[in-house]
């Protein structure tokens, strides 16, 4: 991620400019984000439009790519499409909650850590090291096997749990690196809280850094969600991406020749991420000088 860059007050405005300008005209970023965009709207608008719920039984089992049905049908008629809508949503809206929950945490002790050092920053810094080091899909596979009733949201809530500490370390560490610039120490001398401080002074200076965390949360997010998923550990109720491969492997599509119903989801995952990545990589030449194409 690119490095860090004081930023007076006054000269923000200027700096979003520039990076709008950047941003509109940086390949990577709008094909990354586009794409991401795109799968958003059909996730949102694509449940809408259609009728039906994503596991109803039809007529038609095994029926390959038609008129009728856009994806095709799994082994029980289900409409393979109106599953993918559904199953876009929900991988979306977890990516969106263990991303968030994540940054949330990552942020505010990173940036309490890297603020006021001595011996908060040694405890948060303990507690950081201490959740680091646990193994985390084995302790979300065993939390999910002792649900009785699993969803997205208390999927996204776990996840999010668990995999902030190495944003909290990254925050710290660039934090450090700015509490002793001078516009830090004029608002301590004004008489600023350390709230006011970290969220007028520190945060607006790290914004694209704080912004490309996020999106690694939201993709990171996404993948330990569709692991779950596939060994069958995934929402008891609706379906996903994940869902959708599981029941695809354990139904034994590929020795059946039905590509229809892995290969979208498949697909599906691995845009997202891979747009994901190569937005953060377009945002990276964005934010830092010395990598824009002029």
């Amino acid at each position: 991620m690119t490095a860090l860059q004081e930023v007076a007050p006054h000269e923000r405005a200027g700096v979003r400019r520039e990076a709008l300008y950047f941003a509109v005209r940086n390949g990577k970023l709008m094909f990354g984000f586009g794409l991401v965009l795109v799968l958003l709207l059909l996730g949102l608008i694509g449940p809408v439009l259609t009728s039906g719920t994503p596991n109803e039984y039809g007529p038609q089992p095994m029926s390959p790519p038609s008129a009728g049905h856009w994806l095709g049908t799994t082994t029980f008629g289900q409409d393979i499409f109106l599953q993918f809508v559904h199953g876009l949503r929900s991988t979306f809206a977890v990516g969106v909650v263990g991303g968030g929950i994540a940054a949330a945490i990552g942020m505010l002790v990173g940036f309490v850590a890297g603020y006021r050092g001595g011996i908060v920053d040694e405890v948060l810094n303990m507690l950081t090291n201490v959740i680091l080091v646990i193994p985390t899909l084995a302790v979300l596979l065993i939390i999910n096997a002792y649900l009785g009733i699993r969803s997205v949201a208390v999927q996204g809530l776990f996840i999010g749990l668990t995999q902030w500490p190495w944003a909290a370390r990254a925050i710290r560490a660039q934090t450090f690196s700015l509490r002793t610039r001078e516009f830090v120490d004029l608002a301590r001398m004004s008489g600023a809280s350390t709230w006011k401080i970290i969220t007028r002074e520190i945060a607006p200076n790290m914004s694209s850094y704080l912004f490309m965390t996020f999106i690694l949360l939201f993709g990171g997010s996404i993948l330990i969600a569709s692991s779950l998923d596939f060994i069958g550990l995934g929402p008891t109720e609706g379906v996903s991406l994940g869902l959708m491969l599981q029941n695809a492997n354990q139904w034994s599509a590929l020795q059946l020749g039905m590509w229809w119903w892995f290969v979208p989801p498949g697909a599906a995952i691995t845009a997202i991420v891979g747009a994901l990545y190569v937005a953060n990589v377009g945002l990276d030449e964005v934010f830092n000088p010395k990598l824009r194409e002029t």
